[in-house]
């Protein structure tokens, strides 16, 4: 598979979350429907492990990336993936314990990725912004993916990471009314 392609179908991915994250704020606005109740409680129950699944997979593509396509994370990349593959672990060790409470660490890890993802995001798309890139490993400002004229590989890290912030709220949101 080449580069090219891999971007195509990330970017395919990138929407899809996209779209994924809008439902899932959905259900969770109105998780007290009864309707929409069932889809939010399975949801809430099955929540940490598709956090785990997302996060090792949105880990494992960045070293796919890096490692068999060469891409040089910058120093805004190494922070994202800082906050993306600690969750693996958080995840992990949550399933590991049957811990819900894992939630909470899952969403500022998300939160904080999130922000750096959009400001990373920022500096790709302006073109020559004058905000700092603590770049240590490639220039911030390169874009390796631009698919569909706006998805960057900071934005697909940021939507994956909003996704996990709604899916967990739905977890403890769950937790909250099955006690």
């Amino acid at each position: 598979m080449t580069v090219f392609e891999l971007n195509y179908l990330v970017a395919l991915g990138t929407i899809a979350l996209q779209i994924g994250a809008v439902v899932l704020l959905g259900v969770f606005l109105f998780r007290n429907n009864p309707t929409v109740a069932p889809i939010a409680d399975l949801l809430g129950k099955w929540g940490l492990l598709l956090g785990f699944l997302l996060t090792l997979a949105s880990a494992v593509m960045s070293l796919v990336y890096s490692e068999m396509y060469g891409v040089i994370p910058c120093g805004l990349c190494w922070m994202q993936r800082v906050f993306i593959y600690s969750q693996v672990v958080v995840f992990g060790v949550a399933l590991f314990l049957k811990d819900v409470r894992a939630a909470w660490y899952a969403i500022w890890l998300s939160i904080f990725g999130a922000v750096v993802s959009l400001y990373h995001h920022y500096i790709q798309i302006s073109e020559g912004s004058a905000l700092p890139c603590p770049a240590s490993g490639g220039d911030c400002g390169k874009r390796f993916i631009y698919e569909f004229d706006y998805i960057t590989f900071p934005l697909v890290a940021f939507s994956m990471l909003a996704f996990v912030i709604i899916l967990m709220l739905l977890v403890l949101h769950r937790q909250r009314t099955t006690k």
